[in-house]
């Protein structure tokens, strides 16, 4: 029986197996405490270095769970602040969204109501534009009419004085003793023997010019002769034109039919051209009421207006290049006068 016993344990022993403490995969297996008492000093250490291996495998484990679960905690933490962060900046944001939202509700009202003025400003504009654009055609027909209303007026003006003679350089107070009849007939018998015999030559009205137009000037008034009719006052010019040098007394006048101020002006305007015609042998001459009148290659040209000159000039080589300096002059003068106005 003893020896059956100790072959039972020897059987024993070699059924049990022990799990190194360096293989951690391996399962530990239970034992029975029959099991524990049949055991073999060494079986035992090695069974108690297993579990103390174990137990500090448990401990490693517990400890290593113990840092996940502190971190995990940790970073739920941090999870839940950013969260609340979150909330907060979505918060904040919702908010934002919300004040730009109102905002572009703002300036889209605003936009509406700048656009709706901004129409009606540009009605008014054009309500504006339209009248003042009345008024200019208006003030042009004003000015187009006054224009006609000159022209008009100076032709009767020169209708009227086609029979006057104006005598320029009489002193003043000369008439005193014979009267300006008696000058006009003392100024004929000094420069036209024959003329001042005619006795066709009737002398209806003398008088000098007002002083409102000489009240700047120094010179004498002017005397104006207004003859019977418009042939003796043609006679009367032409004889003076030949003679070239009146007098009276043995002092130099000047005998001049008589416009009115526009035709005096219209006249004067030609005075630099004709000077310019008169030195290159053109025979120019200023007729009745304003025309200009010479001689291009032989034949007599005249012409009523600056245009119709220039428009003239322009295909001629000769005239264009003789008149060329003067009626730039004159278109820049012409020029300048626009600008004033």
């Amino acid at each position: 029986m003893p020896n059956n016993k100790r072959k039972n344990r020897g059987n024993k022993n070699k059924e049990v197996t022990m799990t190194p403490p360096n293989e951690k995969d391996t399962p530990i297996q239970d034992y029975e405490d029959d099991d524990i008492e049949e055991m073999q000093e060494a079986d035992l250490k090695k069974l108690i270095r297993t579990l103390r291996s174990s137990q500090k495998q448990i401990l490693e484990l517990q400890k290593s769970l113990m840092d996940k679960i502190e971190n995990l905690s940790h970073e739920n933490e941090i999870l839940r602040r950013n969260q609340n962060e979150t909330k907060q900046l979505v918060q904040q944001e919702t908010g934002i969204v919300t004040e730009v939202k109102n905002s572009i509700d703002q300036m889209k009202n605003t936009i509406e109501s700048l656009t709706n003025r901004m129409g009606e400003a540009e009605e008014r504009i054009s309500d504006l534009e339209d009248r003042e654009q009345e008024r200019i055609q208006s003030d042009q027909r004003t000015e187009e009419e006054i224009r006609n209303l000159k022209h008009i007026v100076g032709n009767l003006q020169d209708t009227i004085k086609k029979p006057n003679i104006r005598v320029l350089g009489v002193p003043e107070g000369m008439e005193r003793e014979k009267g300006l009849e008696g000058l006009f007939s003392e100024i004929l018998a000094e420069n036209f023997p024959g003329l001042e015999k005619d006795r066709d030559i009737l002398v209806q009205e003398a008088h000098r010019t007002p002083n409102k137009h000489d009240q700047k000037r120094s010179s004498p008034r002017h005397i104006v002769i207004k003859l019977s009719t418009v042939k003796h006052k043609e006679k009367i010019l032409k004889c003076a034109r030949e003679k070239r040098q009146i007098t009276l007394r043995g002092s130099p006048i000047r005998l001049t039919a008589d416009f009115s101020s526009e035709t005096l002006q219209a006249r004067r305007e030609w005075r630099d051209i004709a000077q310019v015609l008169r030195e290159n042998n053109c025979q120019p001459r200023i007729l009745y009421p304003a025309k200009l009148s010479f001689v291009n290659e032989g034949e007599i040209k005249t012409f009523h207006s600056k245009q119709k000159l220039k428009e003239f000039v322009a295909t001629r080589p000769a005239p264009q290049k003789m008149l060329k300096d003067v009626l730039h002059t004159e278109t820049k003068k012409h020029g300048h006068q626009y600008e004033r106005r």
